[in-house]
Protein backbone atom coordinates (compact mmCIF):
# COMPACT_ATOMS: atom_id res chain seq x y z
CA UNK A 1 0.00 0.00 0.00
CA UNK A 2 1.06 3.33 -1.03
CA UNK A 3 1.09 5.66 2.00
CA UNK A 4 -1.20 8.75 1.75
CA UNK A 5 0.11 10.17 4.98
CA UNK A 6 3.22 10.14 4.29
CA UNK A 7 3.62 8.08 8.01
CA UNK A 8 7.33 8.11 9.74
CA UNK A 9 7.64 4.10 9.30
CA UNK A 10 10.54 3.80 11.41
CA UNK A 11 8.29 5.62 14.25
CA UNK A 12 5.79 3.17 13.83
CA UNK A 13 7.92 0.29 13.87
CA UNK A 14 9.25 2.13 17.18
CA UNK A 15 5.85 1.63 18.51
CA UNK A 16 4.89 -1.31 17.65
CA UNK A 17 8.33 -3.01 19.03
CA UNK A 18 7.06 -1.04 22.87
CA UNK A 19 3.83 -3.10 21.97
CA UNK A 20 5.34 -6.30 21.62
CA UNK A 21 7.62 -5.66 24.54
CA UNK A 22 4.61 -5.05 26.57
CA UNK A 23 3.24 -7.93 25.56
CA UNK A 24 5.88 -10.06 26.05
CA UNK A 25 6.70 -9.13 29.52
CA UNK A 26 2.92 -9.89 30.40
CA UNK A 27 3.01 -12.80 29.30
CA UNK A 28 5.38 -14.38 31.19
CA UNK A 29 2.31 -13.51 33.77
CA UNK A 30 -0.28 -15.46 31.60
CA UNK A 31 1.77 -18.48 31.41
CA UNK A 32 2.05 -18.73 34.81
CA UNK A 33 -1.11 -18.68 35.90
CA UNK A 34 -5.09 -19.92 34.94
CA UNK A 35 -8.53 -19.07 35.61
CA UNK A 36 -12.08 -20.55 36.07
CA UNK A 37 -13.26 -19.65 32.88
CA UNK A 38 -10.17 -21.51 31.31
CA UNK A 39 -10.78 -24.29 32.97
CA UNK A 40 -14.62 -24.39 32.44
CA UNK A 41 -13.76 -23.61 28.66
CA UNK A 42 -11.74 -27.24 28.83
CA UNK A 43 -14.55 -28.92 30.42
CA UNK A 44 -16.77 -28.03 27.70
CA UNK A 45 -14.30 -28.96 25.25
CA UNK A 46 -14.00 -32.25 26.72
CA UNK A 47 -17.93 -32.66 25.96
CA UNK A 48 -19.12 -31.57 29.43
CA UNK A 49 -22.90 -29.82 28.72
CA UNK A 50 -25.87 -28.95 30.43
CA UNK A 51 -27.31 -27.94 33.85
CA UNK A 52 -27.96 -29.32 37.15
CA UNK A 53 -31.92 -29.42 38.83
CA UNK A 54 -31.38 -25.94 39.68
CA UNK A 55 -29.83 -24.49 36.09
CA UNK A 56 -26.35 -24.44 37.11
CA UNK A 57 -24.24 -24.89 34.18
CA UNK A 58 -22.23 -28.44 35.20
CA UNK A 59 -19.01 -27.12 33.83
CA UNK A 60 -19.18 -24.63 37.05
CA UNK A 61 -19.66 -27.65 39.03
CA UNK A 62 -16.85 -29.83 38.07
CA UNK A 63 -14.19 -26.54 38.32
CA UNK A 64 -15.64 -25.03 41.66
CA UNK A 65 -15.46 -28.78 43.03
CA UNK A 66 -12.07 -28.46 41.94
CA UNK A 67 -11.80 -25.03 43.57
CA UNK A 68 -12.68 -26.23 46.55
CA UNK A 69 -10.74 -29.14 46.95
CA UNK A 70 -7.69 -26.85 46.07
CA UNK A 71 -7.05 -29.56 43.19
CA UNK A 72 -7.56 -26.82 40.16
CA UNK A 73 -3.43 -25.28 39.97
CA UNK A 74 -2.79 -28.73 38.26
CA UNK A 75 -6.34 -28.17 35.66
CA UNK A 76 -9.31 -29.14 35.23
CA UNK A 77 -7.95 -31.78 32.03
CA UNK A 78 -5.35 -33.82 34.51
CA UNK A 79 -8.30 -34.55 36.97
CA UNK A 80 -10.59 -35.20 34.57
CA UNK A 81 -8.71 -37.52 32.40
CA UNK A 82 -7.49 -39.15 36.09
CA UNK A 83 -11.06 -39.61 37.13
CA UNK A 84 -11.48 -41.18 33.39
CA UNK A 85 -8.61 -43.60 34.42
CA UNK A 86 -10.21 -44.67 37.97
CA UNK A 87 -13.78 -44.92 37.42
CA UNK A 88 -14.19 -45.25 33.35
CA UNK A 89 -16.61 -42.31 33.80
CA UNK A 90 -16.77 -40.28 30.80
CA UNK A 91 -16.00 -36.32 31.32
CA UNK A 92 -20.26 -35.90 31.38
CA UNK A 93 -20.68 -38.66 33.94
CA UNK A 94 -17.85 -37.36 36.07
CA UNK A 95 -19.53 -33.92 35.97
CA UNK A 96 -23.32 -35.42 36.99
CA UNK A 97 -21.78 -37.63 39.87
CA UNK A 98 -19.54 -34.43 41.42
CA UNK A 99 -23.10 -32.75 41.37
CA UNK A 100 -24.97 -35.30 42.89
CA UNK A 101 -22.26 -35.69 45.68
CA UNK A 102 -21.13 -39.31 44.76
CA UNK A 103 -17.87 -38.36 43.61
CA UNK A 104 -15.04 -36.38 45.37
CA UNK A 105 -11.97 -36.51 43.15
CA UNK A 106 -9.83 -35.39 45.87
CA UNK A 107 -10.08 -39.03 47.36
CA UNK A 108 -8.75 -40.66 44.31
CA UNK A 109 -5.80 -42.33 43.58
CA UNK A 110 -3.70 -39.96 40.91
CA UNK A 111 -1.76 -41.16 37.76
CA UNK A 112 0.84 -39.70 35.99
CA UNK A 113 0.34 -36.66 33.44
CA UNK A 114 0.93 -38.79 30.90
CA UNK A 115 -1.90 -41.57 31.48
CA UNK A 116 -4.34 -38.56 31.67
CA UNK A 117 -3.15 -37.03 28.44
CA UNK A 118 -3.87 -39.86 26.82
CA UNK A 119 -6.87 -40.97 28.50
CA UNK A 120 -8.29 -38.00 27.71
CA UNK A 121 -7.05 -37.77 24.21
CA UNK A 122 -9.99 -38.81 21.74
CA UNK A 123 -12.59 -36.38 23.43
CA UNK A 124 -9.98 -33.57 22.89
CA UNK A 125 -9.44 -35.11 19.27
CA UNK A 126 -13.11 -35.08 18.55
CA UNK A 127 -13.97 -31.19 19.65
CA UNK A 128 -10.22 -30.05 17.70
CA UNK A 129 -11.72 -31.68 14.90
CA UNK A 130 -15.42 -30.43 15.06
CA UNK A 131 -14.14 -27.09 15.27
CA UNK A 132 -11.70 -27.24 12.16
CA UNK A 133 -14.58 -28.96 10.02
CA UNK A 134 -16.43 -25.30 10.79
CA UNK A 135 -13.53 -23.59 9.44
CA UNK A 136 -13.46 -25.43 6.67
CA UNK A 137 -16.89 -25.40 6.07
CA UNK A 138 -17.29 -21.85 6.27
CA UNK A 139 -14.44 -21.66 3.56
CA UNK A 140 -16.12 -24.07 1.37
CA UNK A 141 -19.20 -21.36 1.79
CA UNK A 142 -17.15 -18.70 0.54
CA UNK A 143 -15.52 -20.08 -1.97
CA UNK A 144 -19.17 -21.02 -3.46
CA UNK A 145 -20.40 -17.54 -2.98
CA UNK A 146 -17.45 -15.96 -3.14
CA UNK A 147 -16.21 -13.33 -0.56
CA UNK A 148 -17.70 -9.24 -0.74
CA UNK A 149 -15.13 -7.01 -2.17
CA UNK A 150 -15.63 -3.58 -0.35
CA UNK A 151 -16.93 -3.35 3.55
CA UNK A 152 -19.04 -5.99 5.37
CA UNK A 153 -22.02 -3.90 7.18
CA UNK A 154 -22.38 -4.91 9.98
CA UNK A 155 -25.75 -4.37 11.68
CA UNK A 156 -27.03 -5.81 15.63
CA UNK A 157 -30.36 -7.32 16.53
CA UNK A 158 -31.17 -6.46 20.29
CA UNK A 159 -34.64 -8.14 21.13
CA UNK A 160 -33.90 -10.25 24.24
CA UNK A 161 -36.13 -13.10 22.31
CA UNK A 162 -33.53 -15.09 20.29
CA UNK A 163 -36.46 -15.82 17.95
CA UNK A 164 -37.18 -12.67 17.71
CA UNK A 165 -33.82 -11.85 16.99
CA UNK A 166 -33.69 -14.69 14.25
CA UNK A 167 -36.92 -12.81 12.42
CA UNK A 168 -34.91 -9.39 12.48
CA UNK A 169 -31.64 -10.83 11.29
CA UNK A 170 -32.95 -12.90 8.09
CA UNK A 171 -34.58 -9.35 7.80
CA UNK A 172 -31.68 -7.09 7.35
CA UNK A 173 -29.73 -10.27 5.85
CA UNK A 174 -32.66 -9.88 2.68
CA UNK A 175 -32.16 -6.11 2.76
CA UNK A 176 -28.07 -6.30 2.53
CA UNK A 177 -26.50 -6.79 5.65
CA UNK A 178 -23.26 -9.22 5.62
CA UNK A 179 -22.77 -9.39 9.61
CA UNK A 180 -25.67 -9.43 11.95
CA UNK A 181 -24.21 -9.34 15.59
CA UNK A 182 -26.36 -10.43 18.49
CA UNK A 183 -25.76 -8.06 21.33
CA UNK A 184 -25.64 -9.46 24.76
CA UNK A 185 -28.21 -8.76 27.40
CA UNK A 186 -27.37 -6.19 29.69
CA UNK A 187 -24.93 -7.37 32.75
CA UNK A 188 -24.12 -10.52 31.09
CA UNK A 189 -20.00 -10.16 31.02
CA UNK A 190 -20.26 -10.12 34.75
CA UNK A 191 -21.94 -13.39 35.38
CA UNK A 192 -19.32 -15.85 36.41
CA UNK A 193 -21.27 -18.97 34.21
CA UNK A 194 -23.35 -19.17 31.00
CA UNK A 195 -26.71 -19.71 30.78
CA UNK A 196 -28.11 -23.05 29.26
CA UNK A 197 -30.82 -22.97 26.32
CA UNK A 198 -32.93 -20.71 23.76
CA UNK A 199 -33.53 -17.55 25.48
CA UNK A 200 -36.67 -15.28 25.47
CA UNK A 201 -35.96 -12.80 27.78
CA UNK A 202 -33.26 -10.33 28.07
CA UNK A 203 -32.84 -6.41 28.60
CA UNK A 204 -30.86 -4.40 25.87
CA UNK A 205 -29.91 -7.69 24.08
CA UNK A 206 -30.15 -11.37 23.81
CA UNK A 207 -28.14 -13.88 26.08
CA UNK A 208 -25.27 -15.76 24.61
CA UNK A 209 -25.52 -19.37 25.17
CA UNK A 210 -24.82 -22.20 22.66
CA UNK A 211 -28.50 -22.93 21.54
CA UNK A 212 -28.73 -19.31 20.78
CA UNK A 213 -25.69 -19.40 18.63
CA UNK A 214 -26.65 -22.57 16.49
CA UNK A 215 -30.05 -21.40 16.07
CA UNK A 216 -29.12 -17.79 14.59
CA UNK A 217 -26.29 -19.93 12.81
CA UNK A 218 -29.08 -22.47 11.22
CA UNK A 219 -31.16 -18.95 10.50
CA UNK A 220 -28.16 -17.25 8.53
CA UNK A 221 -27.11 -20.30 6.83
CA UNK A 222 -31.00 -20.49 5.34
CA UNK A 223 -31.12 -17.36 4.28
CA UNK A 224 -27.11 -17.51 3.19
CA UNK A 225 -28.33 -20.32 0.48
CA UNK A 226 -31.28 -18.56 -0.53
CA UNK A 227 -29.00 -15.49 -1.44
CA UNK A 228 -26.39 -17.51 -2.59
CA UNK A 229 -24.13 -15.42 -0.24
CA UNK A 230 -21.75 -16.36 3.17
CA UNK A 231 -23.52 -14.15 6.43
CA UNK A 232 -21.28 -13.70 9.07
CA UNK A 233 -22.18 -13.86 12.88
CA UNK A 234 -21.32 -12.60 15.79
CA UNK A 235 -21.14 -12.48 18.93
CA UNK A 236 -19.23 -11.04 22.43
CA UNK A 237 -16.25 -12.82 23.51
CA UNK A 238 -15.67 -10.66 26.42
CA UNK A 239 -16.41 -10.89 30.28
CA UNK A 240 -16.24 -13.41 33.03
CA UNK A 241 -16.54 -16.10 30.75
CA UNK A 242 -14.61 -15.39 27.43
CA UNK A 243 -12.65 -18.18 26.85
CA UNK A 244 -16.12 -20.51 27.54
CA UNK A 245 -17.99 -18.11 25.02
CA UNK A 246 -14.89 -18.58 22.42
CA UNK A 247 -15.25 -22.39 22.80
CA UNK A 248 -18.95 -22.42 22.42
CA UNK A 249 -18.27 -20.26 19.13
CA UNK A 250 -16.02 -21.99 17.88
CA UNK A 251 -18.43 -25.00 17.99
CA UNK A 252 -20.91 -23.52 16.55
CA UNK A 253 -19.51 -21.95 13.75
CA UNK A 254 -19.72 -17.90 14.72
CA UNK A 255 -17.68 -15.95 12.25
CA UNK A 256 -16.85 -12.33 14.68
CA UNK A 257 -16.28 -12.40 18.59
CA UNK A 258 -16.23 -9.15 20.31
CA UNK A 259 -12.76 -9.90 22.38
CA UNK A 260 -10.27 -6.85 23.50
CA UNK A 261 -7.03 -7.77 25.71
CA UNK A 262 -8.53 -4.60 27.48
CA UNK A 263 -12.08 -3.57 27.66
CA UNK A 264 -13.33 -5.79 30.48
CA UNK A 265 -10.90 -4.11 32.23
CA UNK A 266 -11.94 -0.73 31.62
CA UNK A 267 -15.75 -0.91 30.83
CA UNK A 268 -16.82 -3.88 33.13
CA UNK A 269 -14.28 -3.42 36.07
CA UNK A 270 -13.56 -7.28 35.65
CA UNK A 271 -10.03 -7.96 37.31
CA UNK A 272 -7.08 -7.09 35.06
CA UNK A 273 -5.17 -9.97 36.36
CA UNK A 274 -8.20 -12.35 35.57
CA UNK A 275 -9.09 -10.69 32.29
CA UNK A 276 -5.66 -10.37 30.54
CA UNK A 277 -5.02 -14.22 31.10
CA UNK A 278 -8.80 -15.20 30.24
CA UNK A 279 -8.24 -13.52 26.64
CA UNK A 280 -5.25 -15.14 26.10
CA UNK A 281 -6.96 -18.84 25.96
CA UNK A 282 -10.12 -17.19 24.34
CA UNK A 283 -7.65 -15.54 21.55
CA UNK A 284 -6.39 -18.84 20.92
CA UNK A 285 -9.61 -20.83 19.95
CA UNK A 286 -10.75 -17.75 17.98
CA UNK A 287 -7.67 -18.03 16.06
CA UNK A 288 -7.61 -22.06 15.37
CA UNK A 289 -11.79 -21.73 14.48
CA UNK A 290 -10.62 -18.74 11.54
CA UNK A 291 -12.92 -16.50 13.63
CA UNK A 292 -12.24 -13.00 13.17
CA UNK A 293 -11.99 -11.00 16.77
CA UNK A 294 -13.44 -7.36 17.09
CA UNK A 295 -11.49 -5.26 19.78
CA UNK A 296 -13.07 -2.32 21.61
CA UNK A 297 -11.22 0.84 21.52
CA UNK A 298 -13.81 2.63 19.93
CA UNK A 299 -15.45 2.78 23.27
CA UNK A 300 -12.40 4.93 24.54
CA UNK A 301 -13.86 7.88 22.77
CA UNK A 302 -17.25 7.22 24.54
CA UNK A 303 -15.76 8.51 27.54
CA UNK A 304 -12.57 10.40 26.55
CA UNK A 305 -12.40 13.21 24.20
CA UNK A 306 -11.91 11.89 20.76
CA UNK A 307 -9.18 14.51 19.60
CA UNK A 308 -7.42 14.88 22.31
CA UNK A 309 -7.36 11.16 23.07
CA UNK A 310 -6.88 9.69 19.44
CA UNK A 311 -3.55 8.34 20.39
CA UNK A 312 -4.55 6.17 22.99
CA UNK A 313 -6.86 4.38 20.31
CA UNK A 314 -3.52 3.75 18.19
CA UNK A 315 -1.80 2.67 21.58
CA UNK A 316 -4.44 0.23 22.61
CA UNK A 317 -4.71 -1.30 18.55
CA UNK A 318 -0.85 -1.97 18.68
CA UNK A 319 -1.44 -3.54 22.18
CA UNK A 320 -4.29 -5.41 21.16
CA UNK A 321 -2.12 -6.64 18.08
CA UNK A 322 0.64 -8.15 20.20
CA UNK A 323 -1.38 -10.13 22.58
CA UNK A 324 -3.18 -11.65 19.61
CA UNK A 325 -0.16 -12.61 17.80
CA UNK A 326 0.92 -14.22 20.78
CA UNK A 327 -2.25 -16.17 21.18
CA UNK A 328 -1.80 -17.13 17.39
CA UNK A 329 -4.31 -15.04 15.89
CA UNK A 330 -3.29 -13.87 11.85
CA UNK A 331 -3.39 -9.75 10.98
CA UNK A 332 -5.73 -11.22 8.82
CA UNK A 333 -8.47 -12.14 11.79
CA UNK A 334 -7.78 -8.70 13.91
CA UNK A 335 -10.47 -6.52 13.33
CA UNK A 336 -8.91 -3.66 15.61
CA UNK A 337 -11.48 -1.23 16.65
CA UNK A 338 -11.81 2.67 16.11
CA UNK A 339 -14.59 5.14 15.86
CA UNK A 340 -16.16 7.80 14.09
CA UNK A 341 -16.62 10.61 17.06
CA UNK A 342 -15.27 13.42 17.01
CA UNK A 343 -17.85 16.24 17.94
CA UNK A 344 -19.51 17.21 14.69
CA UNK A 345 -18.88 21.00 15.77
CA UNK A 346 -15.14 20.92 15.71
CA UNK A 347 -13.90 22.86 12.53
CA UNK A 348 -12.76 20.05 10.01
CA UNK A 349 -13.91 17.29 12.32
CA UNK A 350 -14.09 14.95 8.93
CA UNK A 351 -10.86 15.59 7.99
CA UNK A 352 -9.31 14.42 10.72
CA UNK A 353 -11.42 11.53 11.45
CA UNK A 354 -10.20 10.58 7.88
CA UNK A 355 -6.60 10.85 9.03
CA UNK A 356 -7.03 8.13 12.04
CA UNK A 357 -8.98 5.86 9.68
CA UNK A 358 -6.73 6.34 6.83
CA UNK A 359 -3.69 5.79 9.59
CA UNK A 360 -5.13 2.87 11.10
CA UNK A 361 -5.76 1.32 7.58
CA UNK A 362 -2.09 1.91 6.45
CA UNK A 363 -0.31 0.51 9.57
CA UNK A 364 -2.63 -2.33 10.04
CA UNK A 365 -2.86 -3.00 6.15
CA UNK A 366 -3.85 -6.66 6.57
CA UNK A 367 -6.23 -6.46 9.48
CA UNK A 368 -9.76 -6.42 8.90
CA UNK A 369 -10.80 -2.97 10.60
CA UNK A 370 -13.80 -2.47 12.41
CA UNK A 371 -15.12 0.87 11.98
CA UNK A 372 -17.35 1.94 14.80
CA UNK A 373 -20.47 4.86 14.01
CA UNK A 374 -20.56 7.71 15.38
CA UNK A 375 -22.62 7.57 18.58
CA UNK A 376 -22.02 9.99 21.36
CA UNK A 377 -23.20 13.44 19.28
CA UNK A 378 -26.35 11.24 17.91
CA UNK A 379 -29.09 13.36 19.07
CA UNK A 380 -32.84 12.79 18.64
CA UNK A 381 -32.64 15.03 15.49
CA UNK A 382 -32.91 11.72 13.02
CA UNK A 383 -32.34 13.96 10.06
CA UNK A 384 -28.72 15.33 11.31
CA UNK A 385 -27.84 12.03 12.31
CA UNK A 386 -28.48 10.76 8.63
CA UNK A 387 -25.85 13.34 7.60
CA UNK A 388 -23.94 12.03 9.98
CA UNK A 389 -23.76 8.41 9.22
CA UNK A 390 -23.72 8.85 5.72
CA UNK A 391 -20.05 10.93 6.42
CA UNK A 392 -19.22 7.82 8.32
CA UNK A 393 -20.06 5.97 5.29
CA UNK A 394 -17.83 8.07 3.07
CA UNK A 395 -14.65 7.31 5.71
CA UNK A 396 -15.03 3.92 5.73
CA UNK A 397 -14.93 3.71 1.69
CA UNK A 398 -12.79 6.09 1.43
CA UNK A 399 -9.95 4.76 3.81
CA UNK A 400 -10.57 1.06 3.26
CA UNK A 401 -12.35 -0.28 6.42
CA UNK A 402 -13.34 -3.76 6.26
CA UNK A 403 -16.23 -4.33 8.94
CA UNK A 404 -18.73 -1.76 8.67
CA UNK A 405 -20.83 -1.12 11.71
CA UNK A 406 -23.79 0.93 10.59
CA UNK A 407 -25.22 4.03 12.92
CA UNK A 408 -28.84 4.18 12.96
CA UNK A 409 -31.07 7.35 12.63
CA UNK A 410 -32.43 6.60 15.65
CA UNK A 411 -29.29 6.31 17.91
CA UNK A 412 -30.41 8.25 20.37
CA UNK A 413 -34.19 7.29 20.57
CA UNK A 414 -34.35 3.25 21.00
CA UNK A 415 -33.44 0.07 19.90
CA UNK A 416 -33.49 0.23 15.71
CA UNK A 417 -36.79 -0.80 14.34
CA UNK A 418 -36.55 -2.92 10.98
CA UNK A 419 -37.06 0.28 8.83
CA UNK A 420 -33.95 1.96 10.72
CA UNK A 421 -31.86 -0.94 9.68
CA UNK A 422 -33.26 -0.75 6.06
CA UNK A 423 -32.48 2.89 5.63
CA UNK A 424 -28.79 2.45 6.97
CA UNK A 425 -28.16 -0.48 4.78
CA UNK A 426 -29.51 2.14 1.95
CA UNK A 427 -27.54 4.64 2.81
CA UNK A 428 -24.65 2.44 3.55
CA UNK A 429 -24.83 0.70 -0.16
CA UNK A 430 -25.26 3.84 -1.83
CA UNK A 431 -22.51 5.49 -1.11
CA UNK A 432 -20.48 2.54 -1.50
CA UNK A 433 -21.88 2.41 -5.12
CA UNK A 434 -21.21 5.82 -5.88
CA UNK A 435 -17.91 6.25 -4.31
CA UNK A 436 -16.19 3.06 -4.91
CA UNK A 437 -13.30 4.05 -6.00
CA UNK A 438 -13.06 7.49 -4.73
CA UNK A 439 -9.98 6.69 -1.86
CA UNK A 440 -7.83 5.61 -5.11
CA UNK A 441 -8.79 8.77 -6.77
CA UNK A 442 -7.28 11.26 -4.23
CA UNK A 443 -4.05 12.06 -2.66
CA UNK A 444 -3.56 14.17 0.72
CA UNK A 445 -1.83 17.53 0.36
CA UNK A 446 1.53 17.35 1.98
CA UNK A 447 2.19 18.98 4.91
CA UNK A 448 -1.50 19.59 4.89
CA UNK A 449 -4.11 18.49 7.74
CA UNK A 450 -4.70 15.07 6.79
CA UNK A 451 -0.86 14.57 7.33
CA UNK A 452 -0.16 16.34 10.01
CA UNK A 453 -3.03 15.35 12.53
CA UNK A 454 -1.61 11.34 11.39
CA UNK A 455 1.89 12.81 12.46
CA UNK A 456 0.98 13.96 15.68
CA UNK A 457 -1.44 11.05 16.82
CA UNK A 458 1.40 8.77 16.03
CA UNK A 459 4.06 10.79 18.00
CA UNK A 460 2.20 10.97 20.76
CA UNK A 461 1.02 6.90 20.43
CA UNK A 462 4.51 6.06 20.20
CA UNK A 463 5.77 8.08 23.43
CA UNK A 464 2.86 6.75 25.70
CA UNK A 465 4.04 2.91 24.64
CA UNK A 466 7.40 3.98 25.63
CA UNK A 467 5.76 5.05 28.98
CA UNK A 468 3.57 1.69 29.07
CA UNK A 469 6.35 -0.27 28.51
CA UNK A 470 8.52 1.40 31.29
CA UNK A 471 5.79 1.14 33.49
CA UNK A 472 4.72 -2.42 32.68
CA UNK A 473 0.74 -3.03 32.20
CA UNK A 474 -1.07 -3.25 35.40
CA UNK A 475 1.05 -0.70 36.52
CA UNK A 476 -0.70 1.72 33.24
CA UNK A 477 -4.24 0.54 33.75
CA UNK A 478 -4.07 1.38 37.51
CA UNK A 479 -2.86 5.05 36.44
CA UNK A 480 -6.34 5.27 33.88
CA UNK A 481 -4.28 6.18 30.82
CA UNK A 482 -7.25 4.46 28.74
CA UNK A 483 -10.33 5.93 28.65
CA UNK A 484 -9.33 8.61 31.59
CA UNK A 485 -10.48 4.90 33.59
CA UNK A 486 -8.05 3.94 36.61
CA UNK A 487 -8.42 -0.02 37.61
CA UNK A 488 -7.25 -1.36 40.54
CA UNK A 489 -4.61 -5.02 40.19
CA UNK A 490 -6.79 -6.43 42.97
CA UNK A 491 -9.47 -4.69 42.34
CA UNK A 492 -12.43 -5.15 40.05
CA UNK A 493 -14.75 -8.64 39.65
CA UNK A 494 -13.42 -12.32 39.17
CA UNK A 495 -9.95 -12.15 41.01
CA UNK A 496 -10.68 -14.87 43.09
CA UNK A 497 -10.71 -17.31 39.97
CA UNK A 498 -7.43 -17.04 39.31
CA UNK A 499 -4.90 -19.66 40.16
CA UNK A 500 -1.40 -19.79 40.13
CA UNK A 501 -0.23 -23.33 37.81
CA UNK A 502 1.23 -26.17 39.66
CA UNK A 503 4.42 -27.93 38.02
CA UNK A 504 2.07 -30.56 36.70
CA UNK A 505 -0.42 -28.49 34.80
CA UNK A 506 -1.51 -28.84 31.40
CA UNK A 507 -3.86 -27.86 28.43
CA UNK A 508 -4.61 -29.95 25.93
CA UNK A 509 -5.84 -27.76 23.76
CA UNK A 510 -3.32 -25.52 23.53
CA UNK A 511 -0.88 -26.79 21.33
CA UNK A 512 -3.18 -27.90 19.10
CA UNK A 513 -4.41 -24.25 18.69
CA UNK A 514 -1.77 -22.37 18.79
CA UNK A 515 -0.98 -21.23 15.75
CA UNK A 516 -3.28 -23.66 14.57
CA UNK A 517 -4.41 -23.78 10.87
CA UNK A 518 -7.99 -22.45 10.86
CA UNK A 519 -7.47 -23.12 6.67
Amino acid sequence: MQSKLNLDYALVAKARASAARVAEETQGFIEEHTTVAVERAICRLLGIDGTNIVGAPLPNIVVDHLLEKELLSVGAAYHIGNTMIETGFSPQQIAVEIDKGALDIAKLATNPPEMAKAKIAPAVDCAVKQISNNAHRRKKYLSEYGEKEGPLLYVIVATGNIFEDITQAKAAARQGADVIAVIRTTGQSLLDYVPYGATTEGFGGTYATQENFRLMRAALDEVGAEQKRYLRLCNYCSGLCMPEIAAMGALERLDMMLNDALYGILFRDINMQRTIIDQYFSRMINSFAGIIINTGEDNYLTTADAVEEAHTVLASQLLNEQFALKAGLREQQQGLGHAFEIDPEVEDAFLLELAQAQMAREIFPKAPLKYMPPTKFITGNIFKAYVQNALFNAATVMTGQKVHLLGMLTEAIHTPFLSDRALAIENARYIERTMRHLGEEIAFKDGGIIQERAAEVLKKAAMLLEDIERLGLFATLEKGVFAGIKRSRDGGKGLSGVTQKGEQYFNPFAKKMIGGPAV
